[in-house]
């Protein structure tokens, strides 16, 4: 056997699983990879055999008998129902790939308008919130609001599910500042005006860059099983509604591991904006043993295929601004001195500063994205009538 270990289609055969599957044992945690630069995965001989020998013996550790059809994170890239995601997001409209992951086939970009009086109540319930509220928490608390005021919520069928996934959305979207104007902002082109894009952006205190936004939602909806993605699954799969998945999905981002990393690596990034000494505040970071929030994925050893699509989406549209300077100052800094290269979360940030949004953007585009993968995985559990249940190992009495 070469001693860089096993590729994924041997790896694959030892386990008597598909590829696919092989690479959601990656993302649960069960199997880690390495990946030189262009070149394939590879997997350890020694992980391999002892998750086989586990499963021949009945004993496993936090596995799921989870198959999804949705999202394959693979080593040339990220697909949606067998489509590029890369593509996807420099191409497609938010709207027509959220209704890619709940039907298969690209949605019309009509029926996403929000409802006034559910904006409204949504808005009013993130009042009681205190002041200075980061977007992800207004976003939990209206999501719960907009939950009780749909008496039909707890129909499941695939039609009412997409049904209620784009009101949700919408009234979220424009419940951030329910009376900002659209046309304030500026758009290139007509295809993303009045689009979900343009309302996230108008809730964050942006006016520029409808399409980095509307690229960001794209490749944020779905990335296999994460936590919050797991969190969701297995609510649906006791029925809860798709308001209660979307807030069980939301309740989940609530590590530093987890979509918050791009609010550290904003609050990085305004330190380098302040100071312009990027090697001093990544070298504190480092002295203190502090992860350095934005890089690094086990899922992309290689490079964060997210990242680099959106941070080449930042670059065209907000060039020479402060915001996008110092993100490059950091990434010269990590580049010079081999750290592990920027994830999805630190191209949130750059978004974030680059576009001059508010503090907590990122993780509030990744939260709205998220939601429509959320409720793509809802519908493929709604379709499998049992419970999804953790398999974990039964300690002998004593």
């Amino acid at each position: 056997m070469p001693e860089q270990g096993l590729t994924a289609r041997e790896a694959a055969e030892r386990l008597g699983v598909k590829p696919e599957t092989l690479y959601a044992y990656v993302s649960r945690g069960l199997l880690s990879r390495t990946r030189r630069p262009g070149g394939p995965s590879r997997f350890l001989v020694a992980e391999v055999e002892a998750l086989r020998a586990r499963s021949r013996s009945g004993r496993r550790v936090l596995e799921l008998p989870v198959e999804s059809a949705l999202t394959s994170v693979r080593d040339d890239g990220l697909f949606f129902r067998g489509e590029d995601v890369a593509l996807l997001a420099t191409t497609r409209a938010f709207e027509e790939v959220a209704q890619l992951l709940w039907t298969g086939a690209f949605g019309e970009v009509e029926g996403w308008e929000p409802d006034p009086a559910a904006v409204e109540v949504a808005a009013a319930a993130q009042t009681a919130l205190p002041g200075g509220a980061l977007p992800l928490d207004r976003l939990r608390v209206a999501a719960a609001a907009l939950a009780a005021l749909d008496p039909l919520r707890f129909q499941t069928s695939a039609a009412a599910v997409a049904l209620t996934g784009r009101r949700l959305l919408a009234a979220m979207a424009a419940s951030l500042a329910p009376h900002a104007t659209l046309a304030q902002l500026t758009v290139r082109g007509k295809a993303l005006r009045g689009s979900l894009a343009a309302r996230v952006l108008a809730g964050l205190s942006g006016t520029e860059g409808v399409e980095v936004v509307n690229a960001a939602l794209v490749l944020l909806a779905d990335h296999e099983l994460s936590v919050s993605t797991l969190a969701a699954r297995m609510a649906a799969s006791i029925s809860a509604d798709p308001y209660a998945v979307v807030c069980v999905g939301l309740s989940a981002l609530g590590g530093p591991l987890h979509a918050v990393a791009a609010l550290a690596a904003e609050d990085m990034l305004g330190e380098v904006g302040r100071s312009g000494a990027a090697a001093q505040v990544v070298g504190e970071r480092l002295r203190r043993g502090d992860r350095l929030p934005g890089f690094g994925h086990r899922l992309h050893p290689a490079g964060d295929p997210r990242a680099t699509v959106l941070l080449a989406a930042v670059r065209s549209a907000f060039p020479g601004t402060p915001g996008l300077e110092a993100a490059e100052a950091v990434l010269r800094v990590t580049g010079d001195r081999g750290l592990p290269p920027p994830n999805v979360d630190f191209a949130l940030a750059a978004l974030t500063a680059a576009a001059g949004l508010e503090r907590g953007a990122g993780e509030a585009i990744f939260g709205i994205a998220r939601c429509a993968g959320w409720l793509a995985h809802a519908l493929e559990e709604y379709a499998t009538p049992r419970p999804l249940y953790v398999a974990v190992p039964v300690a002998p009495e004593r």
